[in-house]
């Protein structure tokens, strides 16, 4: 029997159902059998077990595993959100001007009535 520290996916047992089926996508057929083994034998949640029932059924029928780490901390991770972004200075997008209404060199022109 896995254990839940031996599990391909960390913190499995608080990650949302609504958020599963993309973190399984990231799993080859071995860590994928490995959960719902987990799951049958622990919640036995009927959703999560259909998910990953016919996950398996496609990577057997050739579908490949999706890029990326499932050790990484999902989008809908509440932990992960609360810990703030992950933006820094190389992706931050461009500084904000204020508005000119704002500004007393600039200004508002007075709207054409005609």
């Amino acid at each position: 029997m896995t254990e839940h520290d031996q599990l391909p996916l960390p913190d499995y047992d608080h990650l949302p159902v609504h958020g599963l089926a993309s973190r399984i996508r990231t799993l080859d057929a071995a860590g994928l059998e490995t959960l719902l083994e987990y799951e049958r034998a622990h919640a036995n949640r009927l959703q999560v077990v259909t998910i990953m029932e016919n996950r398996l059924r496609s990577l057997h029928e050739g579908a490949q595993p999706s890029g990326g780490d499932p050790a990484a901390p999902a989008a809908d991770d509440p932990i992960a959100a609360a810990a703030g972004s992950r933006v820094s200075e190389a992706t931050s997008g461009p500084a904000v001007n204020a508005p000119s209404h704002g500004d007393p060199t600039n200004p508002a022109q007075p709207r054409s009535t005609g």
